[in-house]
């Protein structure tokens, strides 16, 4: 097992490698750059892309404009601007090398975690993913945890109980919660229990209360519990419903199989067959969803949910930053996230060897 760990572990790096490429070849070309955010900024529009749309200013005038020596610029927004400005820009952002000399820079201060400084935030990258990452890893965290406790059980008593009453309703409710997109439920409790319409039950905002360095250590814990409720509820719904079918249909799958019937023939009760046998092959499906549902809601449903909550996370900060084209902190966002991606993934294996030690991976590739 611990060769095989090893070249999962050595396989980090051209699979970080390659995704750092495909992505820092598209920001090539994407318009709107972060010099093209100065400009829009210096000339009131507040957003590069105005000059491309059409939005605010003569667009027809700002495509082709000349600097102070006649010369076309190509900078769109750029009028009336002196080009030492322009190039001083460009020194700053470092812009003015050629992409494949940015682009190893940029791998090579990698390769030593230095993720470089915002260009708009003057911060650390690696200080702003720092500050955000509790909050990120808050959703995360427990909205996996959260919907592994409550679906493998109600997954099995489904499998258990195939074609009953039980298992309709239940299946019902659960389609309903799967149809129920994660930010009209987000808002829905915002409404309800956050002050909207209803009731005043939950915080609106914010990860802890104001004075939350002064509380006691159990008041800390509670402080937290409270204000996470509602974000973590609107992150579970989905992957709630989800990961209970898939456990039923996994443990259907193993229950008709004949060894199940092996079993019961020799005497077995009905939980030592369930829990002693069935249990550890219908998991192994299940658990190869983790990192997909952990990585689905820690990256994707971020953004909209720590927008509804005010939550100040990873992914408002990437979001953001893809705005602003700010980009170390596009590129280390990525980089973390892809680098935390593959290690997750590494972790599902070893469960997979947790729940059944009967599985060899270096055997399987010899």
């Amino acid at each position: 097992m611990g060769a095989y760990i090893l070249r999962r572990i050595l396989l980090i790096i051209p699979t970080l490698l390659g995704i750092m490429i495909l992505n820092f070849a598209l920001t090539q070309f994407v318009p709107g750059g972060p010099v093209e955010q100065v400009l829009a900024n210096m000339r009131g529009e507040g957003d590069a892309f105005a000059s491309f749309t059409g939005g605010q200013g003569d667009a027809g005038q700002n495509m082709d404009v000349l600097d102070g020596n006649g010369y076309e610029s190509e900078y769109a927004g750029a009028r009336g601007l002196p080009p030492e400005f322009i190039k001083d820009l460009e020194r700053q952002f470092g812009l003015d090398k050629p992409p494949l000399e940015r682009f190893l820079s940029m791998m090579w201060n990698y390769m030593r975690f230095d993720f470089g400084e915002s260009y708009f935030k003057s911060e650390k990258v690696l200080d702003l993913v720092w500050d955000k990452l509790p909050v990120s890893i808050t959703l995360g965290l427990w909205a996996t945890l959260i919907s592994y406790m409550i679906s493998i059980p109600l997954g099995i008593r489904k499998a258990v109980r195939d074609g009953s009453n039980f298992d309709t309703w239940t299946s019902g409710i659960i389609i309903a919660a799967y149809a129920i997109p994660g930010f009209l439920f987000a808002i829905m409790l915002l409404v309800l229990f956050a002050g909207g319409s209803y009731w005043q039950i939950f915080p609106l905002r914010g990860l802890t209360s104001p004075n939350w360095s002064d509380m006691t250590l159990v008041g800390k814990a509670l402080d937290y519990l409270w204000h996470i409720t509602l974000p973590v509820l609107a992150s579970v719904i989905s992957s709630f419903a989800t990961l209970t079918l898939l456990t039923k249909n996994s443990f259907l799958d193993e229950i008709r199989k004949q060894y199940v019937v092996t079993a019961k023939a020799k005497g077995l009760s009905e939980s030592r067959v369930l829990y002693g046998h069935v249990f550890r092959n219908a998991m192994l499906i299940v658990i190869a969803g983790f990192p997909g549902l952990f990585l689905g809601v820690f990256f994707g449903g971020s953004v909209i949910i720590e927008t509804l909550f005010s939550l100040d996370g990873l992914g408002r900060l990437g979001y953001q930053a893809a705005l602003e084209r700010d980009y170390p902190v596009i590129f280390g966002t990525l980089f973390f996230f892809g680098l935390i991606g593959l290690l997750i993934g590494i972790l599902s294996d070893l469960m997979y060897v947790f729940v059944d030690p009967r599985i060899d991976f270096e055997k399987r590739d010899t």
